[in-house]
């Protein structure tokens, strides 16, 4: 079962982001403020959970927190400042939008920008530690992949709506073939190199080129 808190004495705020390997869409940051005497049974990083238990989970964080956030980055300011500042940007922003505010963050993952007048304690895996981390993770990734599944709709070619904007072979070659959108971060690598020269192949052979 995942720690409660890392310090007792002080009000702490799990943060995590989800997103940041996407060639498309936002990053996306949760903090969330628990009870520390909150417990359950399963919560636990979001990426080992099932779509159906995180929604569950979410209900019961949010009415179970002291407080929470959720805030974005998006494509644009990403290309403007880079992924990993645009992440700890929308933690930053989610911390920002607290209706308590924390003594303490714990911050998933080795490296964060700190937030002013806040220490903070960096955790690796913190989401598999720490059930604010863990909380913080849900959020922020159920609230990112209802906005790719919402954006799929604008943009069906891509898939979204299954692999909310990672770089999978269907969202590449659909990027081959019909471009980036505007939801697109320009300074990630969309195509590699010989995917380009496959896409070409294939292309060529149905008569496009």
């Amino acid at each position: 079962m995942l720690k409660a808190y890392y310090n007792i004495n002080v009000i702490e705020a799990g943060l995590d982001e989800v997103g940041r390997g996407c060639l498309a869409g936002p990053v996306v940051a949760a903090a969330v403020i628990l009870p520390q005497d909150y417990t359950h049974a399963y919560l636990n990083d979001s990426k080992q959970l099932t779509r159906s238990q995180r929604l569950e989970l979410e209900t019961e964080i949010v009415r179970e927190a002291l407080a929470w956030a959720v805030a974005e980055v998006d494509n644009l300011e990403i290309d403007r400042i880079n992924i990993l500042k645009a992440s700890f940007l929308a933690m930053h922003r989610a911390v920002d939008k607290l209706t308590h505010r924390p003594e303490h963050l714990l911050v998933d993952g080795n490296r964060f920008t700190p937030y002013p007048m806040i220490p903070h304690t960096c955790i690796i895996k913190g989401d598999a530690h720490y059930l604010s981390i863990a909380a913080a993770s849900v959020l922020a990734k159920n609230y990112r992949d209802e906005l790719m599944s919402g954006l799929s709709q604008q943009y069906p070619h891509y898939g979204w709506e299954t692999n909310v904007g990672y770089p999978t072979i269907h969202h590449r070659r659909a990027i081959g073939l019909h471009g980036p959108c505007p939801y697109h971060r320009m300074t990630f690598r969309l195509l590699k190199a010989e995917e380009t020269g496959q896409l070409e192949e294939e292309t060529e052979d149905l008569g496009f080129l």
